[in-house]
């Protein structure tokens, strides 16, 4: 009688106090009494039962994704030189277009002149003309006509209504060799020699990069 009240007991401590890991993924817990059965205890082991599901699943994706990366690799159409020299080739591209972008240059200093000197960018050591001439005062851009000057009769509101048409300009130019005849809606100037453009203190033009 003994030997079977202790069967009895072992069986019912093995079904209801200890916590099977299944069952608790499930949501499930014992339906024993209120702490009877070392509920506090259970508790603590069926958080780490959790946790080392969640750490065994983890590793099985990650040893997934590795066998999958592996199958793709060894698939015969597929040229792993191939795939390495596009990926370096798309990365040099990358590299050369970088310095590419917003390259430009500016006169220093700006220099206007007669027909006779070159137009580029001006600098110190080579003295051309700026052919890149913009008005910050009317947001023009100054156009030039080689071997021609300006009619003294020029005034404001002729350049202010005729600008940048030539056709209409040209009604007040007059053929000079070796001048250039400068002009933007609210300016103009003849010019027959290289002129540092810092010394008109009444023009607003600047270099509008090259």
């Amino acid at each position: 009688m003994a030997k079977d009240l202790d069967e009895l007991l072992d069986e019912v401590e093995t079904k209801f106090c200890r916590l099977d890991p299944l069952r608790l993924d499930l949501g499930e817990r014992p339906k024993g009494g209120g702490g009877g059965c070392g509920s506090h205890s259970g508790d603590r082991n069926g958080a780490q039962e959790k946790e080392t599901l969640r750490s065994t699943e983890t590793f099985k994706k990650e040893d997934d994704l590795d066998s999958l990366i592996n199958e793709i690799f060894e698939e015969p159409d597929f040229d792993r030189k191939s795939f390495q020299k596009s990926k370096s080739k798309s990365s040099s591209n990358t590299c050369v277009r970088a310095p590419m972008q917003g390259v430009s240059k500016s006169c220093s200093p700006v220099y206007l002149s007669g027909s006779a000197i070159p137009c580029g960018i001006g600098t110190n050591t080579s003295q051309r003309a700026c052919d890149r001439l913009r008005c910050v005062a009317c947001d023009f851009r100054i156009v030039s006509y080689n071997d021609y000057m300006w009619d003294k009769s020029c005034d404001y509101l002729f350049f202010r209504n005729n600008m940048p048409e030539f056709h209409k300009l040209k009604t007040k130019l007059i053929e000079k060799k070796g001048a250039r005849a400068y002009a933007c809606q609210c300016s103009w100037r003849t010019v027959e020699e290289l002129t540092d453009l810092q010394t008109d203190h009444q023009l607003r033009w600047v270099c509008g990069k090259h």
